[in-house]
C-alpha cells in the first residue's frame, strides 16, 4: 500500500504541474476544447470520450463505494469533473482510512464488513 501512495503523490504532484504551465500557456477554458474535439470526431475527440467514459466510472465508483448517500453522490460528481485531480487525494485518503486491507478500499468499510 506505501507504493500505491507514493504513485498516487507522484500523480499528482506530475499532474497538478502540468495543468499549471498548460492554464497559464493556454488559459483555463478547457470544456470547449474538450466538447470541440470530441465534435471534430477526430483521435483526440476518441481520447477525450474514452477518458471522459473513465471521469464517468470514476465517479459511480465514488459514489457507490459511499452507497449513493447525498454526500456520496456530491463526491462522484467531484470525481466526474476533477478527474485525477480529485481521484489521487481521495485515494490517499482512502487507503489510509483502509489501512493494508484492499477490500476496504475498494468496497468502503460497511461492504467490506459484510462481505
Amino acid at each position: 500500500m506505501a507504493l500505491f501512495r507514493v504513485y498516487l503523490i507522484a500523480v499528482l504532484l506530475g499532474l497538478a504541474g502540468y495543468t499549471l504551465i498548460v492554464g497559464m500557456k493556454h488559459g483555463w477554458n478547457l470544456l470547449p476544447i474538450f466538447f470541440s474535439n470530441i465534435a471534430e470526431m477526430s483521435w483526440s475527440g476518441q481520447f477525450n470520450f474514452d477518458f471522459m467514459t473513465f471521469l464517468g466510472l470514476s465517479g459511480l465508483w465514488v459514489a457507490w463505494r459511499h452507497q449513493f448517500t447525498g454526500g456520496g453522490i456530491a463526491l462522484g460528481v467531484v470525481a466526474f469533473f476533477g478527474g485525477m485531480m480529485f481521484l489521487a487525494p481521495y485515494l490517499l485518503w482512502a487507503s489510509s482510512q483502509a489501512g493494508c486491507d484492499a477490500r476496504v478500499l475498494l468496497l468502503g468499510s460497511k461492504r467490506a464488513m459484510s462481505a
